[in-house]
C-alpha cells in the first residue's frame, strides 16, 4: 500500500467465484486495446462558487463550461510517466464520459435556485454540444449519467422549501438519454416506475450504472442483471452515492413514511432505514447487506462515486472490514471539499482501461491548474491502477 499526497493507493487482485454458463468476457475483434474515459459528478447547475478565476459568485454554467472545454483539450496531452495504462503515451481518443449525478442543484428557495428545467438546458448546452471528444472511430464519446440525490429529491420533494415544489426535468432527461428515447417529460416520469438502472459492456468489463446505491431494491436489478454476466467478467459499479452511503438518503421509518422537516429523511432510496429512527444515525444493518451481496458477487471490482465532493482512491472495507472494493470518489466543480477554497485543485479523472490485461488506471486531471489563465495545460495528479483480474 502506498500513500500519496493524503490518497491511499491499492492495487488490488482478487479472484473470481461465480461459474455457470453465462456470457463470456472476451472482447470483440474491434474494441480497442485500451478504452479511455472521463469520471466527473456534481455539476450542480443552478448554484454559484465564490470564486473562479478572477470573478466572484461565479455561476455553474460558467464554471462546467470551462471545464468541458479543459475536457475537450486531453486528445494530444501526454500521460505522466506513472507506471499507469499508457504510461508516457499521448492521449489519442476519449471513448466515454461518466457523469455520476447531481446535474441540478435542489431548487431550494432558501439559496434562490433556478429550476431544474433551466438547469437542464445548460448541461445540455455543455455536455451535449460543446463537449467534442472523440472515441476511437472518430464519434463523439458516449456520455453515461447515473442520478443523483439532488436530481431525485427535485422529482419528489424535499424537507425544505422549493420552488416550483417538484420539477422531475433532469431526471426524465437522464433517463432519456440513457434509454434512447423522448417519452419522458417532467410530466409524466415516475420515480417509482421510471427507474435508470442499466449496464454497458466496455472492454469486456461490465460497467453497472445504477440509481443512487445499491440498496435492497436495486440490488434485485442488479441480481438479475449480472445473471447474464460470466463470473469471469469483471464488473464495476457507477452510483452517484459512495459505498458507505449517508443515512438520510434512507426512507423514513418513521410514522407515514413521509418526506418532513421533523425527521429529515431523504427518501431517496427505496429501502427504509433499518438501524433506528434518526437521519443521522447509523446504517451499518444496510452497508452489511450490501456487502453481503459483494461477497456474493466477487467479479465486482471497483466502485465509481460522486455525492461526497471530492477527489480521491480508497478502499471501502465495510462496516466490519471483511471486504476490500477499490473506490474512486469524483470532485465537484461546484462544492469541492478541497477544490471549493482551492480553484487550482479542481479535478475529474482520466481512465484508462486495458482491455487485455483487465488492469484500469485512474489519474487525477487538475484541470484549473493557474485561475489567470484559462488556458493553462491539464497538470496530473494522483493516479491508481487497479487490478480487474
Amino acid at each position: 500500500m502506498m500513500v500519496r499526497n493524503g490518497l491511499m493507493i491499492l492495487p488490488l487482485v482478487a479472484t473470481m467465484a461465480m461459474t455457470g454458463c453465462k456470457k463470456d468476457d472476451k472482447s470483440d475483434d474491434n474494441t480497442p486495446a485500451i478504452i479511455q474515459f472521463v469520471f466527473t459528478s456534481d455539476a450542480h447547475y443552478g448554484i454559484t462558487r465564490a470564486a473562479f478565476q478572477g470573478k466572484t459568485k461565479v455561476d455553474a454554467h460558467v464554471v462546467n463550461a470551462a471545464m468541458v472545454a479543459q475536457m475537450n483539450t486531453l486528445p494530444g496531452l501526454t500521460l505522466p510517466n506513472d507506471n499507469g495504462i499508457n504510461s508516457g503515451l499521448k492521449i489519442n481518443a476519449v471513448d466515454y464520459v461518466l457523469e455520476a449525478g447531481d446535474i441540478a442543484n435542489r431548487m431550494e428557495t432558501s439559496a434562490s435556485v433556478q429550476t431544474a428545467a433551466s438547469s437542464w438546458e445548460q448541461f445540455k448546452i455543455d455536455y451535449l454540444q460543446t463537449l467534442s471528444v472523440k472515441n476511437s472511430k472518430g464519434k463523439n464519446a458516449e456520455l453515461l449519467i447515473v442520478p443523483g440525490n439532488h436530481d431525485v429529491s427535485n422529482t419528489i420533494g424535499y424537507y425544505a422549501t422549493m420552488s416550483p415544489l417538484t420539477d422531475a426535468t433532469s431526471m426524465a432527461g437522464i433517463y432519456n438519454l440513457m434509454f434512447n428515447t423522448t417519452t419522458k417529460t417532467a410530466a409524466n416520469y415516475s420515480y417509482k416506475n421510471d427507474r435508470i438502472n442499466y449496464s454497458r459492456e466496455i472492454g469486456g468489463v461490465h460497467f453497472c450504472f445504477i440509481q443512487m446505491w445499491p440498496d435492497s431494491s436495486v440490488r434485485v436489478w442488479l441480481e438479475k442483471d449480472l445473471q447474464n454476466v460470466a463470473g469471469t467478467t469483471p464488473v464495476i459499479i457507477v452510483a452517484h452515492d459512495q459505498p458507505a452511503v449517508v443515512t438520510n438518503h434512507f426512507t423514513n421509518p418513521n410514522g407515514d413514511h413521509s418526506i418532513n422537516n421533523v425527521d429529515k429523511f431523504d427518501n431517496v432510496l427505496d429501502e427504509q432505514l433499518k438501524d433506528g429512527t434518526s437521519s443521522t444515525g447509523s446504517n451499518a444493518i444496510e452497508q452489511r447487506a450490501f456487502v453481503a451481496f459483494l461477497k456474493n458477487h466477487t467479479n465486482i471490482k471497483a466502485y465509481l462515486h460522486g455525492h461526497v465532493h471530492e477527489s480521491k482512491y480508497y478502499t471501502y472495507t465495510g462496516p466490519d472490514n471483511d471486504i476490500t472494493l477499490p473506490t474512486v470518489g469524483a470532485d465537484s466543480p461546484m462544492k469541492g471539499v478541497v477544490s471549493s477554497t482551492d480553484e487550482t485543485k479542481l479535478t475529474f479523472h482520466f481512465g484508462a482501461l486495458d482491455t487485455k490485461n483487465k488492469v484500469l488506471t485512474m489519474r487525477e486531471c487538475y484541470w484549473n491548474p493557474a485561475p489567470s489563465n484559462p488556458s493553462a495545460a491539464i497538470q496530473w495528479g494522483n493516479s491508481v491502477n487497479i487490478s480487474l483480474k
